[in-house]
């Protein structure tokens, strides 16, 4: 797949969009919750995702529009947007050293 969808209401925290990360696929997420903090909007150059902040249907089909057309025309960005996704570190040894430095600084 190219895109992951998930226009969630509430996301407490949420695997699939990091697992689709993984896989190199972008996900188009609504910011809520884990959502928010794991996914953030590639309009800026430096994202690794679509994001939308409403829950409505206009503002999610302008955001897969837009994504559409990163995707078809804009190659070079779409494939930036898949390598930062790839390359973030979501496992328990970064989490734990992130922690352990907190600690050490407290």
């Amino acid at each position: 797949a190219d895109f992951f969808l998930m226009p969630s209401l509430f996301e407490p925290c949420g695997l699939s969009q990091l697992i689709s990360l993984r896989y190199g696929t972008i996900p188009i997420v609504r910011e809520t919750g884990g959502l928010r903090d794991s996914i953030h909007d590639s309009g800026d150059g430096k994202g690794n995702g679509f994001t939308f902040r409403n829950y409505n249907a206009h503002e999610m089909l302008g955001t897969i529009r837009y994504a559409k057309d990163v995707f078809q025309n804009r190659k070079r960005e779409w494939n930036k947007i898949i390598d930062r996704g790839m390359a973030m570190d979501f496992s328990w040894n970064n989490s734990a050293l992130k922690y352990q430095d907190l600690y050490w600084r407290m």
